[in-house]
C-alpha cells in the first residue's frame, strides 16, 4: 500500500512539525532552515545564531510510493561554517553522523570514502529537478558519465547519496538543483569521512548554492574536469 501524500507541503505535516518542535525546544536560541512550510529558506545572516539546516523527509516521491530510499537529513551550521551532521534512514535503520574534527559514523562504525581512482572504477550518483523541462541539460551529464564509468545511480534522495559517498558505498556524486536542507548534513558527513566537497567550478563548497560535486578525494579532480569538458 502506498504511503499518503501531504495535500498542503511536500512533508507530512506531522513529520516537520515532530523534527523542528524537538530542535526548539532543546535549544530556543537557535536559527532554523528547512523544506517545510513556515520555516525560513533564507542563507543565514552573518550574525545568526547556530542554525539547524534540516530537511524531515528526503526523498518525498520514494516515501510516497513506499520506495524505500528516503531520509531525515540535519545539519548544523555555526558562524557560517557546517558543523555537524545527520542523516538517519529509517528503513535500513541506517544514522550516518558526523562532527567537525570527530569523523563520520554509521551507526557506530567509522566511515571512509572509498579508493577508486579513475572513472571507470567509479560507481557515482546524481539527482535530476522534479521538472526537467528546460533542464534537459542533466539528461547530457547522464549520458556522458554513463559512458565513462562503472556504471551510475539516480536514487531520489540527496542527503543518502553524500551519505553513500561518505561510506564508500558511492564513489561520487554530481548535482546542480540542490536546496541546502539536501546537502547540510552531507556535506559534513563525507568531509570527515575523508573526502571532497566543492561546487562544480571547484570553488568553495555552499550548502546554499544550486550546485556541489562530492567524492571520495583521488577522483575530485577528474570529474571536475570531465564537468567543465560538457559545460
Amino acid at each position: 500500500m502506498r504511503r499518503a501524500a501531504s495535500t498542503s507541503s511536500p512533508t507530512p505535516t506531522w513529520l516537520a512539525a515532530s523534527r523542528r518542535g524537538y530542535l526548539a525546544e532543546r535549544f530556543p536560541g537557535h536559527g532554523f532552515v528547512g523544506e517545510e512550510e513556515g520555516a525560513s529558506r533564507d542563507r543565514p545572516g552573518p550574525d545568526a545564531p547556530p542554525t539547524w539546516i534540516v530537511d524531515p523527509l528526503d526523498g518525498t516521491t520514494n516515501y510516497v510510493h513506499d520506495f524505500p530510499f528516503y531520509c531525515v537529513s540535519i545539519g548544523l551550521q555555526i558562524d557560517g561554517e557546517l558543523v555537524v551532521g545527520a542523516v538517519l534512514d529509517p528503513r535500513h535503520q541506517e544514522l550516518f553522523s558526523a562532527a567537525k574534527g570527530h569523523g563520520a559514523w554509521l551507526n557506530g562504525r567509522r566511515l571512509q570514502t572509498s579508493r577508486a581512482r579513475t572513472l571507470d572504477e567509479a560507481l557515482m550518483a546524481t539527482g535530476f529537478p522534479p521538472d526537467l523541462r528546460g533542464q534537459e541539460k542533466a539528461l547530457d551529464w547522464w549520458r556522458y558519465f554513463s559512458l565513462r564509468t562503472r556504471s551510475l545511480r539516480r536514487t531520489g534522495s540527496t542527503a543518502l547519496n553524500l551519505a553513500y559517498v561518505a561510506a564508500g558505498r558511492f564513489d561520487a556524486y554530481w548535482g546542480f538543483d540542490n536546496h541546502a536542507w539536501d546537502v547540510a548534513a552531507g556535506f559534513v558527513l563525507v568531509a570527515e569521512a575523508g573526502g571532497v566537497v566543492t561546487r562544480a567550478d571547484g570553488s568553495a563548497a555552499d550548502p546554499f548554492a544550486p550546485d556541489s560535486v562530492a567524492s571520495n578525494g583521488p577522483l575530485h579532480p577528474i570529474v571536475l574536469e570531465h564537468l567543465r569538458a560538457v559545460a
